[in-house]
């Protein structure tokens, strides 16, 4: 069986006039990310995970900021073609693992919606799909409250190595 990890790593700062979408929900709060799309880090660190873990590239490279067609988009729209893609190469979610880092605001009640959402992208049971999120104490831009950051872990199977 061919299995492969792959490790993803986003973040964004805090601007006025946007909303926070995180894992795919909206979440309430005065500031929302800053960023070419809709800026969604938990998303943006789980689709270079699972493009990593294919040996793919990055979310740069398939849908690069510079590009007018991907401004303001839905970052769950992006996992799915992600999500295509590896399909149509024969790899096969095992479990996808994403922390969002964020001081503010408290995150847990929107986790399980999260789950679900990108699980629905992605054809997956939420039971596949861990989202936890952790303060970082204070420390660093997280913890002034400058903006959120997000890593990831994705394991694939080659459906027919």
């Amino acid at each position: 069986m061919d299995l492969r990890v792959g490790i993803g790593y986003d973040v964004h700062r805090f601007a006025e006039g946007r909303r926070l979408v995180l894992g795919g929900v909206d979440v309430p709060f005065e500031r929302g990310l800053l960023g070419h799309s809709d800026a969604d880090v938990a998303t943006h660190a789980l689709m270079d995970a699972l493009l990593g873990a294919a040996c793919l590239g990055d979310i740069g490279q398939h849908f690069p900021p510079s590009d007018p067609t991907y401004k303001d988009i839905s970052s769950l729209f992006l996992l799915g073609r992600v999500g295509r893609l590896l399909s149509e190469r024969g790899w096969q979610i095992v479990n996808l693992d994403v922390s969002i880092i964020a001081q503010r605001p408290r995150l847990a009640e929107h986790l399980p919606a999260m789950r679900r959402e990108i699980g629905r992208v992605l054809g997956l049971d939420a039971a596949r799909v861990s989202l936890k999120a952790t303060t970082s104490d204070q420390l660093g831009f997280t913890g002034r409250g400058e903006g959120i950051a997000a890593c990831a872990v994705a394991l694939l199977k080659l459906e027919n190595p």
